[in-house]
């Protein structure tokens, strides 16, 4: 198998999210740094209300608004990983990133050569969510370790 110091784990609170922690808690060696990388996809950018928010100061109370509820989501999800790392007796790092999510992996596991990226699986269709779709290609051309995919079951 893989030497699984060190892993890089996709994970924004989804159902796919929690596969691909199952699989790196399942594979990881005993005491191993989980380094926890939040995406938040960058289409958010444009999340402006602006054909319903008719002036400057409007639009900007919105855009704090969204970016409030973005930040809080994210510091949800990095509390509930961070214990679940704490109670498993991995070593938990995390970073949160704004882009593009095969962009932001490719330049994370650049920073800290992990061992192995996992990630969860695509939303089926038909099921609530946004679909911030991980370029697999991409990610295939730019990523200099190995990464597995969690399956759905």
């Amino acid at each position: 198998m893989f030497a699984t110091a060190t892993l890089l784990l996709a994970h924004h609170g989804t159902e796919g999210a929690g596969l691909a922690e199952q699989l790196a808690f399942a594979i990881a060696q005993p005491g191993a740094r989980i380094f926890h990388l939040l995406v938040v996809p960058d289409f958010w950018a444009g999340m402006q209300g602006d054909d319903w928010l008719n002036n400057a100061s409007t639009r900007d109370d919105f855009g704090r608004y969204v970016e409030n509820i973005l930040q809080d989501e994210a510091a949800g999800h990095v509390r509930a990983l961070s214990k679940r790392c704490d109670e498993l007796g991995f070593i938990y790092d995390g970073r949160v990133r704004f882009g593009d999510p095969a962009e932001c992996l490719i330049h994370a596991a650049a920073e800290i050569a992990p061992d192995l990226a996992v990630l969860g699986p695509p939303r089926p269709k038909g099921s609530p969510g946004y679909r911030s779709r991980m370029d697999l290609e991409k990610l295939a051309r730019g990523l200099r370790i190995p990464f597995l995919v969690a399956a759905r079951v």
